[in-house]
């Protein structure tokens, strides 16, 4: 916990109260007397075109996830379908588990490769926060980090190195934040994920009664050792990632509904923001109004409509 003088230390003040920066462990606004300024006059020109991290770790297990997805599609088409004599069964079920797969993974790209909502970096400067034209009693936060204006319920990542809006936390699986801007589509990755994971349960519980019934040389094209050893790490990847998304779906969903995100809730942080209903939530972040856009990762939600509709609501 930050003192009183640090926290103002870190803090530059609008024209009205420069005068009153002696005065700093007296006269710094305590947080829920400030005023904070506009997120959009802060974070205006911090759209970038691209946004990749590059972090080690997070490389190598958002390759892992999909070296993953990729061996469950070769177990699935190869072991399972494709040998399987019920030509409908296979075409059906193969083209729900693409589906699912396909957007799992194209999801976990726009998470990966979308800028959660980084504030523009070290753009903290005197002559830029005197361009802001700060009113009497309005007060701008400072990250000595990454020397940018921190606007309300942004936190500093020390991964990305940058301050993100409304972050969530930080996920290696995805290489970059969880944060307003992206978390529809770690959502919707959890989700599909979590679907997928589940199609192939069941597809190996199928296939196994299928074969127990029928010869083992005959239900697959591997051998029935290869079969067996193939079908059994599918069904351990499947679990695994089923109840691990699951857990993390919920928690995103519960995270939206509520309003909180999961670095607010750890630290347990002081509400200051307006509280709305748990529809308005959703719609801030899959945008408004609800359609079957909501569940598509090449659908951008207009957060600008869903937070005006939400005040004209309110």
């Amino acid at each position: 916990m930050r003192s009183p003088v640090h926290r103002c230390r870190d803090t530059e003040r609008g024209r009205g109260q420069a005068g009153a920066a002696s005065g700093m462990g007296s006269n710094c606004l305590q947080p829920e007397q400030r005023i904070p300024i506009s997120k959009d006059v802060i974070t205006a020109s911090s759209a970038s075109a691209m946004w990749f991290i590059k972090d080690a770790c997070g490389i190598v297990c958002a390759v892992i996830t999909w070296l993953l997805v990729v061996y469950a599609e070769f177990v699935v088409m190869f072991v399972m379908l494709l040998p399987a004599k019920d030509l409908t069964y296979s075409i059906i079920n193969g083209i729900v588990f693409n589906f699912l797969a396909f957007l799992a993974l194209a999801s976990h790209l726009r998470a990966m490769c979308t800028d959660p909502g980084a504030v523009p970096k070290g753009n903290a400067t005197r002559e830029y926060i005197e361009s802001l034209h700060l009113k009497p009693g309005q007060v701008v936060y400072k990250c000595p980090k990454c020397c940018s204006i921190k606007p309300d319920r942004a936190h500093h990542c020390s991964v990305c190195k940058r301050c993100i809006r409304k972050m969530d936390h930080h996920c290696p699986w995805v290489n970059n934040c969880v944060g307003e801007n992206n978390q529809k589509y770690f959502v919707l990755f959890t989700m599909y994920i979590a679907l997928v994971s589940l199609h192939c349960l069941v597809m190996v519980v199928f296939h196994f009664l299928y074969c127990f019934e029928d010869d083992w040389t005959k239900c697959s094209s591997f051998s029935p050792p290869a079969t067996v050893i193939l079908l059994i790490l599918l069904c351990f990847e499947g679990l695994l990632f089923l109840i691990f998304t699951s857990v993390m779906f919920g928690t995103q969903v519960h995270s939206i509904c509520t309003d909180e995100t999961g670095i607010e809730q750890l630290k347990k942080e002081e509400r200051r923001w307006a509280k709305k209903t748990k529809w308005m939530n959703m719609r801030a972040v899959f945008g408004h109004p609800f359609s079957f856009l909501w569940f598509s990762p090449f659908s951008t939600p207009d957060q600008g409509k869903a937070e005006t509709y939400q005040e004209s609501s309110a």
